[in-house]
């Protein structure tokens, strides 16, 4: 007779999960960072508030963002100029727009992934689906299965309101989905919208600047799965281990909260000091059991939250300067993506190591860590190993 334990071993996979797929997708409407607070308080229709214009440019300037794409363009403002005013009761006009555009923008990056993919749709069985952007019932994972036309026993997972972190979340589980489950295709989306936290200045929440200079819009997706077809599926980088932790007197670091108003945001704390004074316990729990010390021989992919963040990280780990190069091109290129962020820069190494004729898929480089940082503080930490290109 099968047992139960024989059961259990034919439903394990062999190897570890592996990311086979990725892709990306962005609004059209891009945004100059240099015109962009000039643009901001005239939209808004605050241009008399002059200093706060010139602190809003102070802190574009250091955003060392490039470009951003956005949902919302000057038109669309202008017939809705509720979503200008930082007080007025807008959560309903924004709810109008993100429950549909969410799951649309998720649909692009999924479409790419699965090209790229190169197995038919019908072999994907787990959909993760995750955002800040939104909040309905039922999800954005069913409406983005029904937009796909998955199968209707693909087993879906929903993530709302987690944060910049949440881009490790996924692919931790995803990681569990897909080693627990024998063929199991997961795939994984991350749909980011700035619509639900987009208003006007306020010189009573000065902190709400930073937000409206570093956050931008867009969705990727992955496909992870262990044992790939050989020939056929293009494994990326193998997930080797995931850990999440609360960082030590963080709580209320980063706030925000859904409100009448849309979702506001707050920075309370020093974010950027709390992460760098911790992140060296989470890389030693990270890399112990793999024997490595050396931060400079692994390959980065950090969250990029904003300058000061990748700034002071590379200082406390004397990092040398390239080791952020394709966290810091996808903040040049994107801004702040939330949960999108980190995976944007998976893509992003990937594609500049075949660029780069690099032997590997992590800079030429086998060991790799991928951080998401986040409400909480939360960290998320993910240990990658590269597959030759």
């Amino acid at each position: 007779m099968v047992t139960v334990n024989d059961f259990r071993k034919a439903q394990l996979a062999e190897g570890p999960a592996t990311v086979l797929a990725i892709g990306t997708a962005t609004p059209p409407n891009c945004i100059d960072q240099s015109t962009y607070p000039d643009y901001y308080f005239r939209v808004t229709n605050n241009e008399d508030k002059t200093k706060l214009k010139e602190k809003f440019k102070r802190i574009c300037d250091k955003s060392m963002i490039n470009t951003r794409y956005m949902h919302l363009t000057e038109e669309f403002l202008k017939n809705n100029p509720e979503l200008c005013d930082y007080m007025a009761p807008s959560l309903d006009a924004r709810q109008e727009i993100v429950v549909n555009e969410v799951p649309k923008l998720g649909k692009e990056a999924a479409t790419r992934a699965i090209k790229e993919w190169g197995l038919p749709k019908s072999k994907i069985t787990h959909l993760i689906f995750c955002t800040t952007s939104s909040a309905d019932l039922p999800g954005a994972d069913f409406r983005l299965a029904k937009l796909l036309e998955l199968s209707p026993s693909v087993k879906r997972s929903m993530l709302y309101q987690q944060g910049c972190f949440a881009g490790g979340t996924v692919l931790r589980l995803a990681k569990d989905m897909a080693e627990n489950n024998k063929g199991a295709r997961v795939l994984i989306v991350c749909s980011e919208l700035t619509i639900m936290t987009f208003r006007g200045p306020n010189e009573n929440h000065p902190d709400s600047l930073i937000g409206q200079a570093l956050f931008g819009d867009g969705a990727v997706a992955v496909i992870v799965g262990s044992d790939p077809v050989i020939g056929v599926e293009k494994p990326l980088f193998e997930i080797v281990s995931a850990a999440q932790t609360i960082l030590p007197d963080s709580d209320g670091a980063i706030n925000g909260h859904l409100r009448k108003m849309g979702l506001t945001f707050h920075l309370l704390k020093d974010v950027p000091g709390l992460i760098s004074k911790n992140i060296r316990k989470s890389l030693v729990e990270a890399f112990k059991p793999l024997g490595i010390t050396d931060w400079n021989s692994i390959f980065w992919i950090a969250h990029p939250g904003g300058p000061a963040i990748l700034d002071q990280i590379q200082k406390e780990l004397s990092l040398k300067p390239e080791k952020l190069k394709s966290t810091r091109q996808v903040l040049r290129d994107y801004g702040n993506l939330s949960s999108a962020s980190v995976l944007f820069i998976m893509d992003e190494m990937r594609k500049a190591s075949v660029k780069d004729g690099k032997k590997t898929t992590g800079e030429g480089l086998d060991w790799g860590v991928l951080f998401g940082f986040g409400p909480g503080l939360t960290v998320e930490t993910v240990v990658l190993h590269s597959v030759p290109t």
